[in-house]
């Protein structure tokens, strides 16, 4: 790519676990999708405990159906408002039988599925902080950061 070329962004991929952090990288990935009259498609991934409750029959399904639709819907606002396309979808974080599948090869993998040009997703605190990492992407924006061929901004 020339350096005159201008930069074209069509999907920015927005990495969520239902936890305020990533709701607030979404309205950063939404103020990028902005500007590049872009969509957004968030990912919602599940966490390690919910997949082993789900694989073991002991978690009602809807339930999480219904917490990860509530989330969606939270998040379709802020898209609405700035008039951003939003684009949905949920996998699992974890797997009980591929130890390589974690939140961070799950982004990376949707990543390239989707044709992301762009990736948004929270980060996880500097040492010395109080504040809780968001529950499954507390170690994915390392790895995100490290191995993505596209751009990404950490939140």
């Amino acid at each position: 790519m020339d350096a005159s070329e201008p930069v074209t962004v069509e999907t920015v991929l927005a990495p969520v676990d239902g936890s305020e952090e990533s709701a607030t990288a979404v309205e950063y990935a939404v103020a990028v999708a902005d500007r590049y009259d872009a969509e957004v498609h968030a990912l919602f991934v599940l966490g390690r405990g919910v997949v082993q409750e789900m694989n073991a029959g002991t978690v009602d399904e809807d339930a999480v159906a219904a917490d990860t639709q509530g989330f969606f819907d939270d998040i379709q606002l802020i898209a609405d408002d700035a008039e951003v396309p939003l684009v949905t979808s949920v996998d699992d974080g974890f797997s009980p039988t591929r130890k390589t599948r974690h939140p961070g090869n799950v982004v990376l993998d949707t990543a390239d599925a989707i044709d992301a040009d762009y990736i948004v997703l929270p980060r996880e605190p500097g040492p010395g902080t109080d504040t809780p990492a968001p529950e499954v992407l507390e170690q994915a924006a390392e790895y995100v950061l490290s191995y993505a061929s596209q751009p990404v901004l950490s939140v």
